[in-house]
């Protein structure tokens, strides 16, 4: 029988176990962000059969509202209240390993399932050359497109991330389309969205131009790199398709669903809705290339064992249990995002070879996707792009506005000293059964 609890707004799964076992068992505290539905009730499920099958541990989940979810866990850190395990969405993971709240993972995973994990799993999940991370699930952006309108002008359709078109080709198709459409405007970028979803879905057009967010090489400043010649020039490019009005604001979410446009730019997570109303006229394709090849974005929830765990090595097995095809599968069912693992997307009827989606495992598995910068500045990072990203898109002077967020990331960057790294306390190796 399984039991659960509510207590201040949380709700909280308990065991699925005879209660007289509960006292021989070394209990996993674990928190998950509510997130959908349909992922809630597969996670209580997977506690559920984690619990069944472990003749001496028992998961304990711990359901938190998602809106408030960082500042409960930066709340319950300052407290020394963390669980044993800790679910977070991708722009925390470095701020959190910085921060001293997350052990290495190292120690724990093996060789076999560090080479079934996605590159850009590990990629995610790494900081300072260790992994901290894992995840059962991944993302991805892409074009989506209608066939009829491509074939009604006439272009090529990429048949992969090597063969995306060129800037100087997307740029020709917008203008063509763009002579078809009946109000001019034919791109949906998607800008009704709002937070984060501007570094992760332009920092690609940024990185495949030869620019980036930050200078990686050493984390200490984004001068010369976003306000840099490449960057500028790529953003110039996205304004141009603004300004000369082939971009559909987009206000209702509804543009390509509505047939207003025949490009979408966005990720993995529309499909559901554009396929029911495109149907086989739908086209998944890979962003454009800007000179360097093509990039997408990448990430998503994670998780990680805390320094407040002192069962670690029983924490991991709850996360070996959570990367099993079967539950990886589980999971990406129900919210639709790309399986973390070789074997999930080899069994995935939407991310398997010749599956609707299997662009967006292959750019995973192909190395096109550029994971956040891995630093603890990435939020401040994050925040800046997006201002920069406004003004630019209210026609703004690029190189101002990008000159701008420099100033900003850098000052940050100064602040906390360049984010020197945070001794760790504790490495895993204690309180072990």
């Amino acid at each position: 029988m399984c039991k659960f609890l509510i207590f201040g707004g949380m709700l909280s799964l308990v065991a699925c176990s005879p209660v007289g076992d509960a006292g021989h068992r070394t209990v996993v505290s674990v928190w998950a962000h509510s997130g959908q539905a349909a992922e809630r009730e597969v996670l209580q499920g997977q506690i559920a059969r984690f619990n069944r099958r472990q003749a001496g541990i028992q998961a304990r989940l711990t359901v938190l509202p998602e809106g408030t979810y960082n500042g409960q866990v930066q709340a319950s850190a300052l407290a020394d209240d963390l669980p044993c395990v800790l679910e977070f969405d991708g722009p925390y993971v470095y701020n959190y390993v910085w921060q001293g709240k997350l052990i290495p993972l190292d120690a724990y995973i093996s060789p076999a399932l560090r080479r079934e994990l996605l590159p850009s799993i590990l990629a995610q999940g790494s900081y300072r050359h260790r992994l901290y991370t894992v995840a059962a699930f991944d993302s991805g952006l892409g074009l989506y497109a209608s066939k009829e309108a491509l074939r009604r002008i006439g272009v090529r359709i990429p048949q992969g991330p090597d063969s995306a078109w060129s800037a100087a080709e997307f740029d020709a198709i917008l203008k063509r389309l763009h002579e078809f459409d009946t109000d001019g405007r034919v791109l949906d970028l998607k800008l009704n969205y709002s937070g984060e979803w501007f570094a992760y879905g332009f920092s690609p057009i940024l990185q495949s131009a030869g620019g980036d967010l930050i200078d990686r090489s050493s984390y200490r400043s984004a001068d010369g790199v976003l306000n840099g010649a490449a960057s500028v020039g790529a953003m110039g490019e996205l304004q141009s398709w603004i300004r000369d009005g082939y971009v559909d604001p987009d206000i209702d979410d509804a543009a390509f669903v509505q047939g207003r446009v025949a490009l979408s730019w966005v990720g993995h997570w529309e499909y559901p809705r554009y396929h029911k109303a495109l149907g086989d006229d739908l086209l998944v394709l890979p962003l454009p290339d800007f000179g360097k090849g093509m990039r997408t974005g990448q990430g998503s929830w994670n998780w990680g064992i805390t320094t407040s765990c002192k069962q670690p090595r029983a924490a991991w097995r709850f996360l070996e249990f959570l990367l099993q095809a079967d539950e990886v599968l589980a999971m990406t069912r129900a919210n639709g995002a790309v399986p973390a693992t070789r074997a999930a997307i080899a069994r995935s009827p939407l991310y398997q070879p010749g599956g609707p989606l299997h662009l967006y495992a292959e750019q995973l598995l192909g190395g096109y996707s550029v994971p956040r910068p891995q630093t603890p500045a990435y939020p401040i990072i994050s925040s800046a792009f997006e201002q920069a990203f406004r003004d630019i898109q209210n026609g703004g002077d690029v190189q101002a506005a990008l000159d701008r967020a420099v100033a900003v990331i850098d000052e940050d960057i100064r602040d906390n000293k360049a984010y020197p790294p945070v001794a760790m306390s504790h490495q895993g190796s204690s309180g072990d059964e």
